[in-house]
C-alpha cells in the first residue's frame, strides 16, 4: 500500500514538472522563494558580524593613547580579544573631538579605535583601578578569537556570494531549471520531443486536418509509412530517404504538414527552429547539432523537423573572413556532416521547411541529405474549398454562406489567409451582435483583408467624388466588354486602406496565360486613367497604382515572356543571377525594350478610350449610380450594359465537370451493344448542353431582375 501511494505521489510530481501551470489539490510552494531566503541569509552573514556596525572603520592607537583617553573619561565601551590580545574601544563626543578633531554628523556611526595590549591581567587591574576612582564608568566585554577556518570562511564568502549570483543570473537567462542546466547546458539541443504514443490526445493534428495539398500530403505520408513498415521497402533493396525539404510560400501549411507527421507517426519526433542553433557563444551551434543527432540516434527510428532551416542553411560565402570564426557556417558544416558523413544515421529522417530554397547551400540540397523537395504551393480552387470546409467547422454559419463562391473569390490566398478570412468574418458578426455568420460577413472579411478597413469618415469634395466614380466606372465598363478580363463582382468609391475606390473582380485561375489575355488585363487596368481624360479633360494621381501594375506587366511580357514585336522569343531573366547588378543585355537592347513597352501601353490606352467612347452613355449612367449609392454590384452593370457575351473560364470548368459527370452516368446506363462513336457523340451533346445551360441561366437571371 505504501509503495502504491509513493508511485502516485511520484506520478503527480512528474505531472507538475511537465505542466507547471496545472493546479493541484493544494497550494504549491514557489521554488523562487528558496533563492530569496538564501540570498537574504548570505547578505546577513556577510554584512552583519556580531554587534559590529556597518560602515565602522577601527583606527589603530597606542596603549599610551588608550590610557590617556581613559584618564580623561572619554572611553565608553571596551571589548577585549583574549586570543589576539587586542582591544577595541568606543569614545564619547568629547573623545571624538579630542582624537579626530570633529564630531561625526551621523548619529548611527560610532568611532571605534583599536589598541594592542601586552598583558590581559594588567589591563584588568588598570580598568578596575580607574573604575574605583570613578574615571571609567563604561563596560568591559570579552570575545574569543575565531578559528582559522571561520576566518578563512569570512574572507572567501563575499567572493563565493558574487559567483553564486552570477551563476544564478546566467541560469535564469539560459532557461535552466536545476541540476546542470542553464549555463552548463548551453551546448545542449533545445529540440522538443514528442513521443507520439498518446492516441487520445484531442489536440493532436493528423492528416485529416490538412486540407488540400494532395501531392505534398501523399509524399509526407510515404515518409510515415517508411518508418512504420521499413521491411516493406528494404526487402526489395530500397533505402529509406534520409530527408525531405518542404518548400513553398508563407502560410501554405509546411509546418502544419510536419505537425501532422508528428501526430500520425508512432515514432519520436524532434522539432526545432533553425534560429535555435545560433547562440551568442562561439561553437554552440555545432554542439547543439551534435547533441540533437545524438539524441535522435538513441531513439531511432525517429523524425527530426527543422523549421525555417534557411537561418543556418544559407549558402556559404566564397570570401570567408580571415579574422573571425563564422558561427553560422560552422553550424552548417556540422549539420552537413551529421546528415550524410562518415557516421550512419540509420532510421533518422530529417524534415525541414523553408520559403527561401533559392538561398540554401547546394551541399544541403543534394541527394543523400535532402532526397526529396516537396513543393507546397498556393491552393487552387478545389483545394481552397476544402480548406474553407476545415476552418468553417467551429464557425456558426447560416444557409446564405456559399463555400464555392468564397473559394472562387479568394484566388492566391494561402491556407493561413483563408483561416484569417473565417476568423475575421466571425469577428465582424460579433461586432454586429449577430447570432450567425452570414454571407455578407465573409464578403466584408475578404474586402477587409484585401483592401483594408473602410474609411467612410474621410472628407471628399463633390469634384473628387465624381472623379473617383468616373475612374472606377471606367474600369468596370472596359472589363465588361473584354473577353479575357476578369468577371466583375462589385465597384465602390468608399475609401478603403490607401485606395480611394476599388473595383473587385473574380480572378480567373489560369495555368498558362496568352498574350491576348495579358493585353486585355492591361487595357482594363488603363480604363480609369482613360475615363478621367475623356470625361474630365484632365488626369490625376489616382491612377498611380494602375500605372505601376501596367508597367510591370508590360516589361514582363517584353523582357521575360518574349512577346515583343522587335524582340520576339527572347527571355532576359536568369533565376541564378537574381541578385546580380549587371543587366543581361546591351544598352541598345534596353532601348528597344523601353520602346516596345511604351508602344504596347500606348496601343492599349487608345483601345481603352475607344471602348469608353463607344459606351459613353452606359459609362455615365454607371458613374452616376456610383455617386448615388457608393457601392454597385455586377447585377447593376449587367442591367445597364446587358449580359456579358462571354462565359468565364471558371464557369466553363464547372460546366465541363458537370458534363463529365453526366457523361459517366449516361455511359453506365448505356448498353454494351451501343457503338462507341455514338457514346462520344452523346458526351459532346451533354457537354454543350451544360455550357448552354449556364449561359441561359445568366440570361434568365438578368431578365428577372429587369422585370423587378
Amino acid at each position: 500500500m505504501a509503495t502504491t501511494n509513493q508511485q502516485e505521489n511520484d506520478k503527480q510530481n512528474a505531472q507538475h514538472r511537465l505542466d507547471p501551470k496545472k493546479k493541484g489539490d493544494g497550494p504549491r510552494f514557489n521554488f523562487s522563494w528558496i533563492y530569496f531566503f538564501l540570498i537574504a541569509g548570505l547578505v546577513y552573514l556577510v554584512f552583519s558580524r556580531d554587534n559590529a556596525t556597518i560602515g565602522s572603520t577601527p583606527r589603530a592607537l597606542t596603549y599610551t593613547d588608550f590610557q590617556e583617553c581613559v584618564d580623561s573619561g572619554y572611553v565608553q565601551t571596551v571589548e577585549v580579544d583574549r586570543k589576539d590580545l587586542e582591544l577595541t574601544f568606543e569614545v564619547n563626543t568629547q573623545g571624538e573631538r579630542h582624537i579626530f578633531g570633529s564630531v561625526s554628523k551621523n548619529k548611527d556611526e560610532q568611532r571605534v579605535l583599536e589598541v594592542e595590549i601586552g598583558s590581559l591581567d594588567q589591563l584588568e587591574q588598570y580598568l578596575a583601578q580607574k573604575r574605583s576612582e570613578g574615571v571609567f564608568t563604561g563596560k568591559l566585554k570579552y570575545k574569543e578569537g575565531g578559528s582559522m577556518f571561520l576566518n578563512l570562511l569570512w574572507q572567501i564568502l563575499p567572493f563565493a556570494f558574487i559567483i553564486f549570483i552570477w551563476i544564478f543570473i546566467m541560469n535564469r537567462m539560459s532557461g535552466g531549471v536545476g541540476g546542470m542546466g542553464g549555463i552548463f547546458s548551453v551546448g545542449k539541443s533545445k529540440a522538443k520531443l514528442y513521443e507520439g504514443k498518446d492516441k487520445d490526445d484531442k489536440e493532436k493534428i493528423t492528416f485529416k486536418d490538412v486540407a488540400g495539398q494532395a501531392s505534398a500530403k501523399q509524399e509526407v505520408q510515404e515518409i510515415v509509412d517508411f518508418l512504420k513498415q521499413p521491411e516493406k521497402y528494404t526487402n526489395l533493396g530500397g533505402k529509406i530517404p534520409k530527408g525531405a525539404l518542404l518548400v513553398g510560400p508563407p502560410g501554405t501549411g509546411k509546418t502544419l504538414l510536419a505537425k501532422a507527421v508528428a501526430g500520425e507517426a508512432d515514432v519520436p519526433f524532434f522539432t526545432m527552429s533553425g534560429s535555435d542553433f545560433v547562440e551568442m557563444f562561439v561553437g554552440v551551434g555545432a554542439s547543439r547539432v551534435r547533441d540533437l543527432f545524438q539524441q535522435a540516434k538513441a531513439k531511432a527510428p525517429c523524425i527530426i523537423f527543422i523549421d525555417e532551416i534557411d537561418a543556418i542553411g544559407r549558402a556559404r560565402s566564397k570570401n570567408a573572413s580571415m579574422n573571425a570564426n563564422d558561427e553560422r557556417e560552422s553550424t552548417l558544416n556540422q549539420l552537413l556532416t551529421e546528415m550524410d558523413g562518415f557516421g550512419t544515421n540509420s532510421g533518422v529522417i530529417i524534415l525541414a521547411a523553408t520559403n527561401r530554397a533559392d538561398i540554401l547551400d547546394k551541399a544541403l540540397l543534394r541527394a543523400g541529405r535532402f532526397d526529396r523537395q516537396i513543393h507546397v504551393d498556393l491552393p487552387d480552387l478545389n483545394e481552397r474549398k476544402a480548406i474553407f470546409n476545415v476552418h468553417l467547422r467551429p464557425v456558426k454559419i447560416d444557409e446564405t454562406v456559399d463555400v464555392d463562391m468564397l473559394a472562387r473569390q479568394t484566388p492566391g490566398f494561402s491556407g493561413a489567409d483563408i483561416a484569417n478570412v473565417c476568423n475575421e468574418a466571425a469577428l465582424i458578426a460579433a461586432r454586429r451582435n449577430s447570432e450567425w455568420v452570414d454571407k455578407q460577413c465573409f464578403l466584408d472579411a475578404v474586402d477587409r483583408i484585401i483592401g483594408g478597413l473602410e474609411k467612410k469618415t474621410k472628407v471628399m469634395t463633390e469634384a473628387e467624388k465624381r472623379a473617383i466614380a468616373l475612374h472606377e466606372a471606367g474600369h468596370a465598363t472596359i472589363s465588361w466588354f473584354l473577353e479575357y478580363a476578369n468577371p466583375l463582382v462589385k465597384v465602390t468609391i468608399v475609401p478603403r486602406g490607401r485606395a480611394l475606390g476599388a473595383a473587385w473582380y473574380m480572378p480567373e485561375e489560369r495555368q498558362i496565360t496568352t498574350k491576348e489575355e495579358l493585353l486585355d488585363e492591361i487595357c482594363a487596368t488603363l480604363g480609369g486613367r482613360a475615363a478621367e481624360e475623356l470625361c474630365l479633360g484632365r488626369i490625376s494621381t489616382g491612377a498611380m497604382n494602375d500605372l505601376e501594375q501596367v508597367t510591370k506587366r508590360a516589361y514582363g511580357m517584353i523582357a521575360y515572356a518574349g512577346m515583343g514585336d522587335s524582340l520576339p522569343n527572347l527571355c532576359y531573366y536568369n533565376s541564378q543571377e537574381e541578385y546580380s547588378f549587371s543587366k543581361p543585355y546591351s544598352e541598345h537592347t534596353a532601348e528597344l525594350i523601353d520602346k516596345e513597352v511604351k508602344d504596347l501601353i500606348a496601343v492599349q490606352y487608345a483601345r481603352a478610350k475607344q471602348l469608353l467612347q463607344a459606351h459613353k452613355e452606359g459609362h455615365a449612367e454607371l458613374a452616376q449610380l456610383l455617386i448615388d449609392r457608393e457601392v454597385i454590384f455586377a447585377e447593376d452593370v449587367e442591367r445597364i450594359f446587358g449580359p456579358r457575351p462571354w462565359l468565364s473560364r471558371t464557369d466553363e470548368i464547372l460546366a465541363m465537370n458537370a458534363a463529365d459527370k453526366d457523361t459517366e452516368d449516361s455511359s453506365d446506363k448505356s448498353s454494351d451493344s451501343q457503338p462507341k462513336s455514338s457514346i462520344d457523340e452523346n458526351a459532346e451533346i451533354i457537354r454543350q448542353k451544360a455550357i448552354d445551360a449556364v449561359v441561359e441561366k445568366a440570361k434568365k437571371k438578368n431578365g428577372n431582375e429587369t422585370e423587378q
